[in-house]
């Protein structure tokens, strides 16, 4: 933001978190330049009621522009809180409570008149008589000063939530009158052009990931000799593989299996800060063991009440057993070296491989990257995807000669390290934009950046 000046003269704002202004600026509360009431239209449905559309807390939080046209749900609403809360050209809407004193005060800016939509229930409706102060208003909230304001003065243990007070007495910096809408257009071009440089990073990023499995894919099903000569598999989702290899059930080269204790085995008293590590769904990743999900039993509780019957060693298979939309089903990983004693939990599989013929990263990365379409067969539940220990053994994989799936690991380990960092700079070069993004916003609502005139 360096091309961009100062005003030419500043006073102190009288406020802490804001500092200077340019002294042709003004400091109000918010109750002075806007009026804002809670909604308390929930998402039930009453006979008596009309039939509404509601914006209700996620469509705030995942939006930053509100338009008539976005999907939301159906609910109904009295005559008075239609008339009150039907959402307007230049409405301003924020989260008003939440878990996460982090995620309270969210602001999102309905850019046209929607006609049937209504302002549901944790959210606060704020109005200004001019769209030109709206959209100054809508960025002042998503300012840093603002966030810092709101995190403070939301109390709560479990849940946190602004006041009507505390809403009301956020201070605002406002300029001159002719020069809201010019400022509040300059900000909507500086964030559109950052915004168009984050979501074409973020496709090549899913470009990167799309690759990566797709190499490992094609490795672990075809080899890394184009020219070898190709026999069917026999297995839908393997698809042609080269002629040596063979097709294995998981169960037929492992030497031990084992799942987790289910029941009054483990509980969440049984926990502490250190003893027999337990190994849960959240350490299974694509092929790759997740640290920085610690959870620990004492060794007596293992010893005693559990037995030693699901202990894991370095270099077991480890396999998830549920799955969702970003965890798939069937997911396998390798145990690393640093794990002391540890065991599986619940819905974890362990196997302990014949390591004459199977090497524990080649069949962690065979069964990851087929865990999507395979598991989709042979998945059981109602609610959630989940597979037993047997239907896990029953498993397929790929089983080249025990030397070549130690040059495919091999090939692999290199090939996903140039794309990983490749993926990584670029995600860094992402998380600089949403700084620059955050800092301009900032920087302009406060006045710390003259945006009156091109830069």
């Amino acid at each position: 933001m360096s091309h961009y000046k100062p005003y030419p003269a500043y006073r102190d704002s009288g406020v802490e978190w804001i500092g200077d202004v340019p002294s042709c600026w003004q400091v109000k509360r918010l109750r002075q330049v806007a009026s804002f009431t809670n909604s308390g239209i929930d998402k039930k449905s009453y006979e008596d009621q009309e039939q509404v559309s509601l914006c209700n807390y996620t469509d705030v939080y995942y939006n930053e522009f509100i338009t008539a046209d976005m999907p939301f749900m159906q609910a109904t609403a009295s005559k008075d809180e239609i008339a009150q809360f039907t959402l307007k050209k230049g409405d301003l809407i924020i989260t008003k409570d939440s878990e996460d004193p982090s995620d309270i005060g969210i602001p999102a800016l309905v850019i046209e008149d929607a006609p049937g939509v209504v302002c549901g229930y944790h959210l606060t409706l704020i109005r200004s008589d001019e769209l030109a102060t709206a959209r100054l208003l809508h960025r002042t909230l998503q300012s840093t000063p603002t966030h810092a304001y709101f995190f403070i003065e939301s109390p709560g243990i479990t849940r946190y939530g602004l006041g009507q007070d505390v809403i009301g007495d956020l201070r605002v910096c406002m300029p001159p009158a002719n020069e809201i809408s010019r400022i509040a257009d300059c900000i909507d071009r500086e964030t559109k052009r950052i915004d168009s440089l984050i979501t074409k990073k973020t496709r090549f990023i899913e470009l990167l990931k799309e690759k990566r499995q797709a190499l490992i894919t094609h490795a672990v099903t075809k080899g890394l000799d184009p020219n070898v000569k190709m026999r069917d598999s026999k297995v839908e989702w393997i698809g042609a593989i080269p002629a040596q290899w063979l097709v294995a059930q998981l169960g037929k080269i492992s030497i031990a299996r084992c799942d987790g204790p289910f029941g009054s085995g483990l509980k969440s008293e049984h926990y502490q800060s250190e003893g027999v590590r337990v190994i849960r769904l959240q350490n299974i990743g694509w092929a790759a063991f997740k640290d920085g999900n610690e959870a620990f039993i004492s060794h007596e509780h293992w010893q005693d009440v559990l037995g030693c019957g699901h202990e894991v060693l370095p270099n077991d298979l480890l396999m998830g057993g549920l799955g969702d939309d970003k965890n798939p089903l069937g997911r396998a990983c390798v145990a690393p070296d640093n794990l002391g004693n540890a065991m599986v939990k619940a819905d974890c599989y362990r196997f302990r491989l014949d390591k004459n013929r199977a090497t524990p990263e080649f069949i962690a990365l065979a069964l990851s990257a087929t865990a999507r379409s395979e598991c989709g067969y042979l998945a059981t539940g109602a609610t959630r995807d989940r597979l037993n220990l047997g239907l896990a053994s029953a498993r397929v994989v790929p089983l080249p000669p025990p030397g070549e799936q130690v040059d495919i690991v091999t090939f692999l380990s290199r090939a996903t390290d140039r794309i990983d960092r490749l993926t990584e700079k670029t995600q860094h070069s992402i998380d600089l934009l949403k700084e620059r993004r955050s800092a301009f916003i900032t920087a302009a609502v406060t006045g710390q950046i003259d945006l009156r005139e091109p830069a």
